[in-house]
């Protein structure tokens, strides 16, 4: 199995994908990764504040290709992921060829939840912090 990398690309995102070592061509402005999934930051409100959970989707969700190029001059840094992302990655990539895409948003997909009066008071109060906040 190749090893698992972490590109940082540019304009902030974070993908996790295999470089295949037969696909690698230094003479090429491009880098073609293997099943490139996107880092998504997930903000949770919790009872003891914001928590962050990261998800890992599809990066090119409307394409069937698993094979995909990215120019080098849009690349800051390639790393080798941790042990947590590595099994992540795997678990997920697994599924990528089944992924179902999901091509419509509306308001019926979405289910609507009463949050208690307690999270309410909770959540005012953080964004009230918020707004206390001086923005240059």
């Amino acid at each position: 199995m190749e090893a698992i990398k972490i590109i940082k690309l540019i304009n902030g995102d974070d993908i996790v994908c295999t470089i295949p070592q037969h696909l690698l061509d230094d003479k090429s402005p491009l880098v073609k990764v293997d099943k490139p999934l996107q880092v998504k930051y997930i903000p949770a409100v919790e009872e003891v504040g914001l928590k962050d959970y990261v998800a890992l989707i599809k990066w090119t969700s409307y394409s069937d290709d698993t094979i995909i190029s990215i120019p080098k001059d849009k690349i800051m840094t390639i790393t080798s992921a941790g042990t947590a992302m590595t099994n992540s990655y795997v678990n997920v990539s697994a599924g990528y060829d089944n992924a179902s895409i999901e091509t419509e948003h509306n308001q019926e997909s979405y289910e609507r939840e009463r949050i208690s009066d307690e999270m309410n008071e909770k959540l005012n109060e953080i964004f009230d912090n918020l707004d206390d906040t001086t923005k240059h």
